[in-house]
């Protein structure tokens, strides 16, 4: 008798409750009564935190002006947040009352009901687009986030309203309705939009955030009514009905599903937003043709796999030359309509249209490979090889949703890893042909090999990655090498200057003895050269060439008296000993060693005046004897003017650099090693390099290849004045599908736009 009892309890969904009676009244009364507790507590404590974001934004403002933006907008909260208080909780009771009394949002059957999370979007200015997006992500970030519990409370609501069928987007409690009826609660405030953004991303924190306690309560009275207690909580998006029963409405589920990232659910519900958007205009192409059933997954993915294999068997046909958006967009419509022609070869009736979150899968995978056609980051022959994936990618997306949700998903990670291994190549660098050979091969297996196994992305992944990494190992060997020789060249000539400047400074105004300064700046220049190198600038071994050098020049002075004669002499040997020493060190032959020093003794002698000079010609008139020095020996400096000259390297004054120049030098500035370069030259040739090592002693970027062979080597202001020009251009560094989604949802929100103005 007691189980009995307890049994007459339970309500399955075979026993739905009509809400006029009073046991279905009472249960939405109670999930009123929790539900009104519990917003008014999240509505309240939302309002206490918005005084301090709004202030600490005030402290933080980049000018005066904003800083009163947030200063008005904290003002005009404290003034209406009763208002707006009671504003949102009355527009969510009366949601709650039309609810129960069966004149609200429930969906009646037959009716269409409107994509999860989506709202009317409209674009009338900036400032409304702007809250409709912000709006929509709060919307579908939630709903992907509290999946579970809301899917059980849509159940259990729809069991105590009499079977209606209830959806997120019709759920009185639901994240699209609080938010809708908090949007129109917003209107009370007169305030900057940037202080309204700031108060969305407030309610999101501190309400909607709150809402899997709402829910859980709400699951937990109706259970402990006995409504559906044995329901599991899954947030079934994609049923197996729900494709067939999508399109039959023109507003259904999203082409993807929300991952738990944040950043790629916002992205997402954006996407789903304006594809929403995007249908509501009649200029924009759609699939419906003549009546017919939808078709189903399974059938798309049989013709796409019809028409994958015939793309397998075409020969790759080269890219044509600045093939304009048009074109490209009409081969992204035909791939759509050759679809529907094999859909109808396959069903023996061409389909009216398809469901609405398979067209619009079609249509963002579309876009995805319209932008890698006319993504500059890739070479055109690399955009050929890749463009042939669209249809393999196509059915990757119909078969897993979260392809555009997830940054890990396999299929993500092999086109990254194709358009990154791509935007290295050149001819020049790919002489064997080796990368474009890989690409290739991992192309036409995908095409060959793929039919709904989607582990042979991440065997392609794995094929791409070994092959990258034994490229990687040997290009670095050979950019070690390149950078170790670039590194010496520097140091080599940082050490001909200082010698050069150290010999110089130290002649002076002095006019010195051909043999003399022949000595000074060719071979012992060189000495000091080789000491700096391999002993350093504070060695010991470098102070005392020094010294050498003030001692070589202090001996051609005028000798006149005994004083100055004994001194002379006393200096001799020592010159002799350190010349000795320092001729040995650079290549000097003991034979030129010799006779350099017969030249020097003679020399001396005529200043000591113990030899006439043996000669009929008059000492004043008399050619040098050349010296022996080796010809390999050459001097490093001859005047100070030689070292100051140096305006082939030298960046000009600030003020004399050209506007543009002086900003793109500040970009070139910023510029990490790895990132990629485009070095343009005459014709149509083009090189790509990686910024490989900036020199610390120079400030010269040193740029190699794939292969680590250098390519090019600037200084800051050469570059920029580069790139100014146009013969170089920086490589996006962020991956392919990152720079895909943002110029779509930019492109989708520019046609919307666009549209909007129109008459």
């Amino acid at each position: 008798m007691k189980e009995a009892n307890e049994s007459s309890n339970i309500v399955n969904l075979s026993q739905r409750l009509d809400p006029s009676s009073g046991r279905g009244g009472d249960l939405l009364n109670a999930v009123r009564t929790i539900a009104a507790r519990r917003l008014q507590q999240y509505i309240g404590n939302m309002f206490e935190h918005v005084d301090d974001a709004l202030f600490d934004l005030a402290e933080k403002a980049e000018n005066n002006a904003a800083q009163m933006h947030y200063f008005d907008g904290m003002r005009e909260v404290r003034k209406r947040r009763p208002v707006i208080e009671r504003s949102f909780l009355a527009l969510v009771s009366r949601e709650l009352n039309d609810f129960a009394g069966g004149q609200g949002s429930p969906s009646q059957p037959g009716s269409p009901s409107p994509a999860p999370g989506s709202v009317e979007l409209s674009l009338v200015a900036d400032n409304e687009l702007e809250e409709s997006l912000a709006i929509t992500s709060m919307i579908g970030k939630n709903e992907a986030r509290l999946a579970r519990d809301l899917f059980a409370v849509n159940q259990r609501l729809s069991v105590i309203c009499g079977g209606a069928r209830i959806e997120d987007s019709t759920n009185p409690i639901g994240p699209a309705l609080l938010t809708q009826a908090y949007r129109q609660a917003m209107r009370e405030l007169n305030a900057d939009m940037r202080v309204k953004l700031i108060i969305y991303k407030l309610f999101d924190r501190y309400v909607l955030a709150s809402l899997d306690e709402l829910y859980q309560e709400v699951n937990t009275e109706l259970m402990r009514a006995g409504v559906l207690p044995q329901l599991r909580q899954e947030g079934a998006r994609n049923a197996p009905s729900g494709t067939a029963a999508a399109g039959a409405g023109g507003e259904v589920p999203a082409p993807v599903q929300a991952d738990d990232s944040e950043t790629s659910a916002e992205l997402l519900q954006t996407l789903r937003a304006l594809f929403s958007a995007r249908r509501a205009h009649p200029n924009v192409p759609l699939s419906a043709m003549t009546a017919g059933p939808l078709p189903t997954a399974n059938e798309l993915i049989g013709a796409l796999s019809v028409l994958q294999s015939q793309a397998a068997m075409v020969p790759m046909q080269p890219i044509v030359t600045g093939a304009s958006t048009l074109d490209i967009a009409e081969q992204v419509l035909h791939l759509k309509e050759q679809l529907m022609l094999q859909l109808g070869s396959l069903r023996g009736q061409r389909p009216g249209q398809i469901a609405t979150i398979d067209e619009d899968t079609i249509d963002l995978v579309g876009m995805l490979f319209e932008f890698i056609l006319e993504d500059r980051n890739l070479p055109p022959q690399m955009q050929v090889l890749l463009a042939r994936l669209q249809i393999p990618y196509l059915k990757a997306a119909i078969l897993d949703r979260k392809l555009f949700a997830h940054r890990q998903h396999p299929a993500r990670r092999l086109l990254d890893g194709l358009a990154d291994a791509a935007k290295s190549w050149s001819e020049e660098s790919d002489r064997d042909g080796r990368l474009h050979d890989t690409v290739k091969a991992i192309v036409e297996r995908l095409l060959q090999e793929f039919d709904d196994d989607m582990t042979i992305f991440d065997r392609l992944t794995a094929e791409l990655q070994q092959f990258q990494e034994t490229n990687r190992r040997r290009a670095e060997l050979a950019e070690q090498r390149v950078a170790e020789s670039t590194r010496g060249r520097e140091k080599l000539e940082q050490a001909r200057r200082r010698a050069a400047r150290e010999i110089l400074n130290r002649i002076g105004d002095h006019t010195l003895p051909p043999l003399i300064h022949g000595v000074l700046s060719r071979a012992w220049a060189n000495y000091l050269v080789l000491t700096i190198l391999r002993k350093g600038e504070e060695s010991t071994e470098f102070r005392e060439a020094l010294r050498f050098v003030d001692a070589f020049i202090a001996s051609t002075r005028p000798v006149r008296t005994p004083e100055a004669k004994r001194d002379l002499r006393q200096l001799l040997p020592g010159i002799e000993r350190a010349l000795r020493k320092g001729l040995a060190n650079v290549a000097f032959q003991d034979a030129d060693i010799e006779k350099l020093l017969g030249q020097l003794h003679t020399y001396y002698r005529q200043q000591l005046g113990e030899a006439a000079p043996q000669t009929e010609t008059p000492a004043a008139e008399a050619a040098p004897a050349p010296l022996p020095i080796p010809e390999s020996i050459q001097p490093i400096a001859e005047n100070i003017a030689d070292l100051d000259d140096d305006s082939a390297n030298a960046e000009p004054e600030e003020e004399a650099i050209a506007p543009e120049v002086r900003d793109e030098l500040e970009h070139v500035k910023s510029l990490k090693p790895g990132t990629w370069l485009e070095f343009n030259s005459e014709g149509d040739h083009f090189e790509r390099a990686k910024l490989s090592w900036i020199s610390p002693m120079s400030g010269r970027y040193l740029f190699v290849n794939r292969r680590g062979l250098k390519v090019a080597d600037y200084s800051p202001y050469e570059l920029a004045v580069v790139i100014t020009e146009g013969r170089a251009r920086i490589l996006a560094s962020n991956a392919l599908f990152d720079r895909a989604m943002d110029a779509i949802v930019d492109r989708l929100s520019h046609e919307e736009t666009r549209t909007d103005e129109s008459p």
